[in-house]
């Protein structure tokens, strides 16, 4: 039986939490605050004017991208010099926010309505099967949607081409006290350890996947979205126990959309029944006037 596909997209929208808001928006930039540092970086979306310019400058860290590349560049500190690293919460998830030479700050914020979905759906699972939900987190980069699982009681497998990536997230692990939960850190190309499970007959009660749009494996392994997404997802898709909870898939990319990842998860489960849900996530201000920022887009089939 093919999946029921959702004929509406759907935005999940991320406000600000005690660690996190996005303060202002506007001439191509926005405004966040990362638990007492204030940090702006380029959103070209942005086309609107910010509320208060002053905030901008007065800001604790700036972004300043390399001609053409908003991605890379170097930041640019107040007065009071550089900051490396930093504690940060959400929930029970004690993490390490830093200011990486990518533009971001070694997470994504506007995934926290993935963390609360991801939250609510393990302790769904564990309360109607009486077990542990076993989940596999692919492209798992500094581990907090992991750690959000296991901290709601799932056993992970946490996968990453990057060994810095994976050290960041295990030590992301003991910040929050669950160094000694049942999660499995591995180093290695998405793909490949996929398809090696898929060989070994193993299976999963969730699958999570957060691939960039380009990247490379620990051996020099080249991934490409549009071209390898499509295998990778039937591989995940063969790796879901017959009595699955879900699958989901997030992408950014500026020629993808919620409701082509949606087409791409109906091919993969075709077979099994069940609803995707699609659409993209957004970060919000707050207030009644409050603008979002549509920043990713994603599709999930669940049971």
């Amino acid at each position: 039986m093919a999946p029921v596909l959702s004929k509406t997209p759907e935005t999940l929208v991320t406000r600000g939490w005690s660690d996190y808001a996005l303060l202002d928006s506007g001439d191509g930039k926005k405004l966040e605050r990362y638990g007492r540092y204030t940090v702006v970086r380029p959103e070209p979306q942005c086309f609107w004017s910010p509320r208060d310019p002053a905030a901008f400058e007065a800001a604790t860290a700036l972004f300043d991208p390399q001609q053409e590349e908003e991605d890379s560049g170097r930041w640019k500190f107040d007065k009071h010099g550089p900051v490396d690293a930093f504690p940060l919460k959400w929930r029970d998830v004690k993490f390490t926010g830093r200011f990486t030479p990518f533009r971001h700050l070694a997470f994504f914020p506007e995934q926290a309505a993935n963390w609360e979905w991801l939250d609510a759906r393990v302790r769904s699972f564990s309360q109607s099967q009486g077990r542990a939900p076993k989940l596999l987190n692919l492209f798992g980069y500094t581990g907090v949607a992991s750690l959000a699982a296991a901290a709601a009681g799932a056993e992970v497998t946490h996968v990453d081409a990057s060994k810095k990536s994976v050290n960041y997230a295990r030590e992301n692990a003991e910040q929050s006290g669950l160094a000694q939960h049942p999660i499995r850190w591995i180093v290695e190309d998405a793909r490949k350890y996929a398809a090696r499970e898929v060989r070994r007959g193993s299976k999963y009660d969730g699958v999570i996947l957060d691939p960039p749009k380009y990247g490379r494996g620990p051996t020099g392994e080249v991934w490409r979205l549009f071209e390898d997404m499509p295998v990778l997802l039937k591989d995940c898709a063969a790796l879901l126990a017959d009595d699955a909870d879900f699958l989901l898939l997030n992408a950014y990319a500026a020629r993808v959309s919620g409701l082509s990842l949606a087409h791409l998860m109906a091919e993969a489960t075709q077979d099994r029944g069940g609803r995707i849900d699609w659409g993209e996530l957004a970060l919000s201000e707050d207030g009644p006037d409050a603008r979002a920022i549509g920043l990713s887009f994603f599709a999930r089939w669940s049971k």
